[in-house]
């Protein structure tokens, strides 16, 4: 039996080397490599082309949502193991459109996630019963709070950086006054608005405003439930 050839992606080196000792027990899964963020798993998927990347979601320069949009574009086979900390629903809409064939925890048993592994090489998705529960609530949810699971959905694409600079916008700061209380440039500031306006499908601030105002985020980080 050919082994199921798998990368790992988490900025934590820690984690990485948890799950390669995890995987590296299972004599049918083979760990061909690693990254520590989206940018590189792009490139070390496409050197490597695995069967499984276990991709982690909150990482500098690209997130592991970005990274699955990227791989996905390039027409890449690999089957895409999103695996985090976050249990939100809308990182897991997020994550199954861009692709990802699986959502489990961080918390998942070792027995489990090698499990995991193996179903979804074999093609079968995969999601946390936890992860499940809260999809369906999602997707039943009433009529009226579907606007809003639309724009906290936008809103999870984002990182954490141009969520702040999002929610500094919907409360009606200028690019100086956001700067100002984040302690960055106003170019930085100007770079972080026209990464909002692509991922939002935005052409100015009031549309940003309006989705963060759908959100319903009132200071609340978008992405938690």
């Amino acid at each position: 039996m050919t082994a199921v050839r798998v990368v790992v992606v988490d900025d934590d080196a820690l984690v990485r080397a948890g799950l390669r000792m995890i995987l590296g027990g299972a004599p049918d899964l083979d760990v061909v490599g690693e990254a520590a963020d989206g940018l590189d798993a792009v490139d070390v998927v496409t050197r490597t082309a695995p069967d499984v990347v276990l991709m982690d979601v909150r990482m500098p320069r690209l997130d592991g949502l970005g990274a699955a949009r990227r791989l996905r574009a390039q027409g890449s086979t690999a089957r895409i193991l999103v695996l985090t900390t976050f249990d939100a629903d809308d990182l897991v809409l997020t994550a199954l459109r861009e692709g990802a064939a699986g959502f489990l925890l961080k918390d998942t048993p070792p027995a489990d996630l090698v499990a995991a592994i193996r179903r979804v090489a074999l093609g079968e998705p995969m999601l946390s019963p936890s992860v499940t529960s809260r999809l369906i609530a999602a997707v039943t949810a009433p009529a009226d709070d579907r606007p809003r699971q639309r724009a906290r959905t936008l809103l999870a694409t984002l990182t954490d950086r141009e969520r702040e600079v999002a929610e500094a916008v919907g409360a009606g700061m200028s690019n100086a006054e956001i700067a100002g209380t984040l302690y960055v440039s106003v170019a930085t500031v100007k770079t972080h608005v026209g990464n909002v306006l692509a991922k939002l499908g935005a052409t100015n601030r009031v549309q940003i405003a309006r989705w963060v105002h759908d959100a319903g985020t009132d200071g609340d980080d978008p992405t938690v439930a």
